[in-house]
């Protein structure tokens, strides 16, 4: 817990505030101001302020409040310097405003729900949806979202401007739309409560391999998502695949921090209740009988999660899933994870064979793979290449000091 004694507020404190409520308070400032850019200006002002502050005047009681706070009044201040009609009509909004964000009232009213629904307008282009979404909800940097995508930073940067601008210029609602529309939407948002996921579960950069804020974050998008959309088994497969695979969490890291791959993980630490969840919603989208992407991945998890070792996983099934899966989502990235199966039923020659004919030079998990195929086929100083290939392409310190790890000993044999 964090000591909200003067002087004691580290950078890191201000840093987790920021990964844990910045989303909440953009979807908020957006609501009321009704622009993308101020609401966005105006939490980074609020945290520029609170970085000069909260070291001498300690932690509030409410960082959030704090945080909302100081982002509307900065808003009215930037608003009062430009003195336009709509300009002093959103002021007007702005000094009415509750002091405290209000409580959220059900998944139609959640912020941030309504925040990813806005930004997964049909009018939007699907990559666009999802990168202007990561960068307000999750706070992630134009280059963390870059590699996400497999994209240059300038690319993404274009995108997410071309957006806002759409947004603004179509004059696009900020709410979740009428039951009629949901579906048109579903896909978006179901890929960018995943991929908000996936950046908590394995970071982009920094010193922690997993970012809880976010996985939390996700998770519980995923469960208002199934609450408003009963009725579509792939918001119910990705709840279950998000569970299955967070449940897991605890037993990715070791007492050091270090990463500890699956085969090598304490299995006793997995999270059993989340899992009992995760089986029971994978069993509910079986009974309707519509699989999906999602739907498949957690049922993919599904079997890892009742194996109680590698060797004791029923690596056949895993394959066949795939399989099911390359044939409604034929992506580069799932076949290199069909792979990693393959490599259990036929041997890490055949698995390499696929591998090698994936165009996916710029993803330093392929490389990663790769690695891991040429050592267990006795190619030593191959796979020390690829390991160094992996490194270059991450910056999350966990995932550099294993991959580090694993090129010292391979060039030290």
């Amino acid at each position: 817990m964090v000591s909200s004694e003067p002087g004691r507020v580290t950078s890191d404190d201000i840093a987790r505030v920021f990964r844990e409520e910045h989303g909440r308070a953009v979807a908020v400032l957006i609501r009321v101001l009704g622009d993308i850019d101020l609401a966005e200006d105006a939490v980074q002002d609020a945290f520029t302020v609170a970085v000069e502050r909260w070291p001498a005047e300690g932690l509030p009681p409410s960082p959030a409040g704090w945080i909302i706070t100081t982002a509307r009044n900065r808003a009215i201040d930037r608003l009062r310097r430009e003195a336009s009609r709509a300009r002093r009509h959103t002021e007007a909004l702005l000094l009415h405003a509750p002091d405290q964000p209000r409580e959220e009232e059900g998944s139609v009213r959640d912020d941030r729900l309504r925040l990813i629904f806005t930004c997964c307008h049909p009018a939007l282009a699907q990559p666009a949806q999802v990168a202007l979404t990561l960068r307000l909800l999750g706070g992630l940097s134009t280059p963390e979202i870059a590699r996400a995508f497999l994209v240059p930073e300038a690319t993404l940067a274009q995108r997410i401007v071309r957006a806002k601008n759409k947004i603004r210029e179509a004059g696009i609602p900020y709410r979740v739309p009428r039951d009629a529309d949901l579906p048109d939407r579903l896909a978006s948002v179901l890929a960018v409560v995943y991929l908000v996921f996936t950046e908590g579960h394995t970071a982009t950069s920094g010193e922690q391999l997993v970012r809880e804020d976010l996985c939390a974050e996700a998770i519980r998008l995923g469960r208002l998502l199934v609450e408003l959309m009963p009725d579509e088994p792939e918001a119910r497969g990705l709840l279950a695949l998000m569970l299955l695979t967070d449940a897991r969490r605890a037993a990715r890291a070791g007492a050091d921090g270090e990463m500890v791959l699956l085969a090598d993980q304490d299995r006793s630490r997995w999270d059993r209740a989340q899992i009992a969840e995760g089986h029971d919603l994978v069993r509910q989208c079986l009974r309707r009988n519509a699989p999906g992407p999602y739907q498949l991945q957690a049922a993919i998890n599904a079997v890892h999660t009742d194996a109680t070792s590698v060797a004791d996983t029923d690596w056949g099934q895993v394959v066949r899933l795939y399989d099911q899966l390359m044939a409604i989502d034929p992506t580069p990235v799932v076949a290199l994870n069909r792979a990693v199966a393959v490599a259990e039923t036929d041997g890490p020659a055949a698995a390499l064979g696929i591998v090698d004919g994936l165009d996916l030079t710029a993803f330093h998990a392929f490389h990663a793979v790769r690695a891991d195929l040429l050592r267990r086929l006795g190619r030593d100083a191959e796979a020390a290449t690829a390991y160094e290939a992996a490194l270059a392409l991450t910056d999350n310190e966990p995932e550099r000091r294993f991959l580090a790890r694993q090129v010292g000993a391979l060039r030290r044999q």
